[in-house]
Order: structure tokens, then C-alpha cells, then sequence
């Protein structure tokens, strides 16, 4: 049985979905990424850019699954860089779309409208290193 399914979501676009149920603290997400040169980030298409995380001194690039993991102000898992994964910060039942705090990585020029549409909401999603700047 597949674990995770990519399909419409409600926030936005593509999103991804438990196809079973997921304990706090279990691995949900294990990122299968693509380590870029700057010369590689700067050549990317910018609807490619949207899936780039920048740690270690290098441009990362999500593929799928985690490319379409939608922010939430309201998360259901938190990355884990090291670990290269995300992992459940609440149980997940199965159906459920899988969703992180974007603001918790460091997505270059990362400045968007939410469209989580949770209570504590921010309405806008930067990045940590711009808000400090």
C-alpha cells in the first residue's frame, strides 16, 4: 500500500494525503532531494523555484511526494532536515492532507499569501532569514 497520495487539495493547487493512518512522532515524509549548484538554482524555471529549500550552503530541490506538502499556520508535521524527512507533530488520520509550516525552512524569497484558512492564521508567509533582516 502507497503511504502517501498526491491529489487536488483545498489550500492550494496539488497537495499530499495520508493514505493511512500516521502516529505523533512517526516519520511521514522521507524527502527525496536533489542537491543544486547556485549557476543550477539560477537556471531553474520560476514555477521550478517554488520546490527549493536552501540548508548546508546548498540549493536543495524537493521531488515528489514533498514537493506539494502545502503550508498551514496550523501544521500537521515539522521537517527534520537532518533526518531529511517530516514527522508528525499530531496523529494523522487517513485522508487527511499532510501540511508543515513553511516558515520553519529556508525557501529562497519565500513571500506568499496564505491559504490555510486556520484560526491562527498569519495571512502572509516569509521566510525566518527575511523577517530578521
Amino acid at each position: 500500500m502507497v503511504d502517501l497520495i498526491v491529489k487536488k487539495s483545498k489550500i492550494h493547487g496539488k497537495g499530499v494525503f495520508a493514505n493511512r493512518d500516521f502516529k505523533k512522532g512517526e516519520a511521514v515524509i522521507r524527502y527525496n532531494l536533489k542537491p543544486l549548484t547556485k549557476e543550477e538554482f539560477n537556471n531553474l524555471p520560476d514555477s521550478e523555484k517554488h520546490f527549493i529549500s536552501f540548508r548546508e550552503g546548498k540549493y536543495w530541490l524537493f521531488n515528489s511526494p514533498e514537493r506539494y506538502v502545502n503550508h498551514s499556520c496550523e501544521p500537521n508535521v515539522n521537517p527534520n532536515f537532518e533526518d531529511k524527512c517530516d514527522f508528525a507533530v499530531k496523529d494523522i488520520n487517513e485522508g487527511e492532507e499532510i501540511v508543515t509550516d513553511y516558515r520553519k525552512d529556508d525557501v529562497p524569497g519565500l513571500n506568499m499569501k496564505c491559504h490555510c484558512k486556520t484560526k491562527g492564521c498569519k495571512k502572509i508567509i516569509t521566510n525566518y532569514s527575511e523577517r530578521i533582516n
